[in-house]
C-alpha cells in the first residue's frame, strides 16, 4: 500500500513525496481510510508510530474543499495535552500542507496572548491547542468553534491524567453535533470509555497490540540496584559511556528532575532538566540545546517528554520505572526511530518489582538483566514470568467494529492498561497547560530524594 492509494489531493501527495514518505505505517493504514470516509475513530497509537499523520492527513484532505469565503472560524480543531506536542502537530500540519492554502494557529498555555490574538483575528482553517488556553479564549469570546467539522483528541489519555477532562468536555459541547471526531489514546480504561461514549458516535476502533517484534531495533536491558544510591551509581556509569550520544532519563516527579539533573552536572555530564513548571522559553531553549548537542542528557517526567520531537536519541533510561506499563512503551519509543537502533535501560530495586512485573506482562517479554563490573547487586529480583493478558482491553458498550485485518495488527501500542486505582477525583489542571499537582499514593506530600 502507498499513500497514493488513499487518493489524497495532489498537493498533499507532493508534500509527502518530498518528505520521503511512501508507505503508511500500520496505524495510518488502519485509521486513514475510516477517517476519510467520515467515520468517528478511536485509535490506540504510541509515540513514533506515525499517529500524527494518521489524523493530520485526513484533516488536510478535508480542508482541500474550497469555501466561498475565508472565515475566522476553524474547520479543524486538534486538542493536545502539552505545548510541545501542540508544536509538533502544528509543524506536521505545515509540513504536509505546505502546498495547500491552509491557515493554521497554535493556541497553547505559557505563551504570550498577543500573537495568539493576531492569529485568531485573521482567516482560520486549523487550530491546534491545549485545552486550558483554548477554553480561556472561548470564554472571552475570541474563538468561535461553531463551524468545526473535525475534532481530534491527540493523546486523550494523557489529557485526562493531567486533569483536562472538564475542559475537553466544555470545548466539545461548543462544537456542532454533527462533527467528526478522531480520538487517539494509548489506553481504553473505564474513564476513557465513558469519555468516548459522550464524544464519539458509533466509532470504528483501531486496536494495535504491543509486541516484542516491533521493538526489535531497541535493545532493552535491566540493571538491578540494591537501593537508591546504588541506582544512581549505575546511572552515572551508563551515562559516562562513549556510546551515549543523546539520552533521555525518566524520573517520577518534577522535584527529582531538578535534583538529578543537578547531580549529573556536578559529575561533569551535560545534563538539563525538563518539566512542566519551567517557563516555555526555557523548555524551548533546552530542547534546542539537545538537538544541537550542547546538552546530551535530558532528565524529564513523562508529561514533559510528551511531544518531544528530537532525532538521534541513542539511549532511554528509566531511572524510575513508570507506574503504568504502557508508559514504558511510550518512553522507550523515543529511541530506535526511523530504522535506527537504540538502547533502553531500566534501573530497578527490589521495591520496583511490581512495576517491573506489569511492564513485562504488558510487553510479553522479560527484560534481560545486565551487570556492570564493580556495581554488581547483592540481591536478586524474584519476579513472576511475563504472561500476556488474554485480551487487549475492554471494548465497551456501543463501540463499532475493530479494524484488525487478520486478527489484531501489531505495533508499539495497545489498550491493555492495568486498571487505575484512586478516588476518581478530577484533578483540574491550571489554564497554562501544566499538569495538576497530585498527592502521593498515601495522600502525604512527596518527599524530596537526595541525589
Amino acid at each position: 500500500m502507498s499513500f497514493a492509494d488513499f487518493q489524497f489531493d495532489p498537493a498533499i501527495l507532493r508534500a509527502l513525496t518530498e518528505a520521503g514518505y511512501t508507505a503508511p505505517t500500520p496505524v495510518q493504514a488502519e485509521a486513514i481510510p475510516e477517517a476519510l470516509a467520515g467515520r468517528d475513530v478511536i485509535a490506540s497509537a504510541q509515540t513514533g508510530t506515525g499517529k500524527t499523520a494518521a489524523f493530520m492527513l485526513p484533516a488536510l484532505q478535508a480542508l482541500t474543499t474550497p469555501l466561498t469565503e475565508r472565515r475566522r472560524t476553524p474547520r479543524v480543531l486538534v486538542l493536545t495535552p502539552t505545548r510541545e506536542l501542540a508544536a509538533q502537530v502544528t509543524d506536521a500540519a505545515k509540513k504536509y500542507g505546505r502546498y495547500l492554502r491552509v491557515a493554521t494557529a497554535s493556541i497553547v498555555g505559557g505563551m504570550p496572548y498577543a500573537a495568539q490574538l493576531r492569529a485568531l483575528s485573521g482567516p482560520l482553517d486549523l487550530v491546534v491547542g491545549t485545552p486550558g488556553r483554548l477554553l480561556d479564549h472561548m470564554e472571552r469570546g475570541r474563538l468561535d468553534l461553531s463551524q468545526v467539522q473535525l475534532l481530534v483528541l491527540d493523546e486523550a489519555d494523557r489529557m485526562l491524567d493531567m486533569g483536562f477532562k472538564d475542559d475537553v468536555e466544555a470545548i466539545s459541547a461548543a462544537l456542532p453535533q454533527d462533527r467528526q471526531t478522531l480520538l487517539f489514546t494509548a489506553t481504553l480504561d473505564a474513564t476513557m470509555q465513558r469519555l468516548a461514549e459522550r464524544l464519539l458516535r458509533d466509532p470504528v476502533r483501531v486496536a494495535i497490540e504491543v509486541t516484542a517484534e516491533n521493538q526489535a531495533n531497541i535493545e532493552q536491558r535491566l540493571h538491578v540496584a540494591d537501593d537508591h544510591a546504588h541506582k544512581r551509581r549505575l546511572l552515572e556509569r551508563v551515562l559516562s559511556c562513549s556510546s551515549v550520544d543523546k539520552a533521555i532519563v525518566f524520573v517520577a516527579t518534577k522535584r527529582d528532575v531538578d535534583a538529578l539533573a543537578d547531580a549529573l552536572r556536578e559529575r561533569g555530564l551535560a545534563a538539563a532538566p525538563l518539566h512542566g513548571d519551567m517557563p516555555q522559553s526555557v523548555r524551548n531553549r533546552t530542547l534546542a540545546h539537545l538537538r544541537s548537542g550542547r546538552v546530551r542528557l535530558l532528565v524529564a517526567t513523562d508529561v514533559a517528554a510528551r511531544g518531544i520531537d528530537v532525532s538521534g536519541i541513542s539511549h532511554v533510561v528509566n531511572f524510575d520505572l513508570p507506574k503504568f506499563a504502557e508508559d514504558y512503551v511510550h518512553r522507550i519509543g523515543r529511541t530506535g526511530r526511523a530504522g535506527a537502533s537504540g538502547i533502553a535501560i531500566a534501573l530497578a530495586t527490589p521495591e520496583d518489582i511490581r512495576h517491573l512485573e506489569r511492564i513485562e506482562r504488558y510487553t510479553g517479554q522479560a527484560l534481560p538483566e545486565s551487570v556492570l563490573e564493580g556495581l554488581e547487586p547483592t540481591r536478586r529480583l524474584r519476579r513472576l514470568p511475563p504472561r500476556r493478558p488474554s485480551s487487549s482491553g475492554p471494548r465497551g458498550k456501543g463501540y463499532g467494529p475493530r479494524r484488525s485485518g487478520e486478527g489484531m495488527r501489531s505495533s508499539n501500542n495497545g489498550f491493555g492498561r492495568d486498571a487505575r486505582t484512586g478516588s476518581g477525583e478530577s484533578h483540574r489542571a491550571p489554564r497554562d497547560g501544566t499538569p495538576a499537582r497530585r498527592p502521593s499514593a498515601d495522600g502525604r506530600p512527596q518527599r524530596r530524594r537526595e541525589f
